[in-house]
């Protein structure tokens, strides 16, 4: 299965198990970066909850979704047509009594594994939900806690330990386009065990809230820089930035500065995952990459995740969520 196919010019959902055809999924924007398509495609909560229950419990149908997340039928088939001209999602028939259909997660769908992994880590770990289901290494039998490594000397990696150089055309205000979904809202009293991370969805759920906290791993510090380099209106960088701050994620400074604090640090292991899958699934134009390196020892980024008991690198056919209930 080739996770890399380009976009077709109809998108069908299926809804009930039933073909319903969709209008032409736009093509990946060419002025953007591989991580910018990554923030359009991820920077959404309803996309995200998508992928997280189709992971964690294997959920294929179009009613699955719908009745496990309570989110409209409209909703719903926006995200999906979007997953599948992306090439996250894949149609596949089968039958039952009459032939229909599900979807079912790519190689490249598949890749995104690490980048939830992470998420559910951060959480557990900045968010004081210790009570999320352990993740259990299989080759070892033991619950583990994942933390991010370098995938050439197996060292423990942070965001102090890289090295970032942009491309000479990578500049953030291309990152952003129109919002083409409705900033999606769900209360505290809506998180589960399973799908829904209220912290990370404050940051992963948004795209402007990504591309701040990208561009905070990457220096920038200063409102007027965060505004320049994103494009951003100073009217929502101003939530933004509020809200990082409610979070504990940045550390407002006398001298006006924006500084990550150690909870927006550790979030690096998420953006770590989340450029990898980037920068390797997604086209980019020529020059607007982010080359990245490991200080301690030289070799370009190649961020893995290893086992706390074993010090091995997780593989994903090799780890599962222990679910009760």
């Amino acid at each position: 299965m080739d996770g890399r196919f380009g976009v077709s010019s109809a998108i069908t959902v299926i809804i009930g198990g039933r073909a319903v055809s969709g209008t032409e999924q736009e093509p990946a924007r060419a002025e953007l970066s591989a991580v910018g398509q990554a923030l359009e495609i991820l920077g959404d909560r309803w996309v995200l909850l998508i992928l997280q229950r189709a992971f964690l419990l294997r959920i294929r149908t179009f009613a699955g979704w719908r009745d496990a997340l309570g989110i409209s039928e409209s909703v719903l088939a926006s995200r999906l047509k979007e997953l599948v001209g992306h090439g996250i999602f894949e149609l596949s028939a089968y039958r039952n009594g009459r032939t229909r259909y599900e979807y079912r997660l790519t190689e490249r769908g598949l890749r995104l594994w690490t980048l939830l992994v992470a998420i559910h880590t951060w959480e557990r770990d900045w968010a004081d939900r210790r009570q999320l289901q352990p993740l259990r290494h299989d080759l070892c039998g033991e619950d583990v806690k994942p933390y991010l490594g370098c995938g050439a000397c197996l060292e423990p990696m942070s965001a102090r330990d890289t090295r970032t150089e942009p491309g000479p055309s990578a500049i953030f205000s291309r990152i952003g386009s129109s919002r083409r979904h409705r900033r999606t809202v769900r209360s505290v009293a809506e998180s589960d065990l399973i799908g829904y991370c209220p912290d990370s969805m404050e940051i992963l759920g948004d795209r402007w809230s990504t591309s701040v906290l990208a561009a905070a791993f990457l220096g920038t510090s200063r409102f007027v820089d965060f505004q320049s380099g994103l494009g951003i209106a100073p009217s929502v960088l101003t939530d933004r930035l509020r809200r990082f701050v409610e979070l504990g994620v940045f550390d407002p400074r006398p001298d006006g500065s924006y500084r990550l604090t150690d909870k927006g640090l550790a979030f690096f292991e998420v953006f770590a995952f989340l450029v990898d899958w980037a920068q390797g699934e997604l086209p980019g134009r020529e020059g607007s990459g982010l080359s990245i390196a490991h200080r301690p020892c030289g070799a370009a980024f190649d961020p893995v995740l290893l086992c706390t008991a074993c010090v091995r690198p997780l593989r994903r056919r090799e780890v599962r969520f222990i679910l009760s209930g």
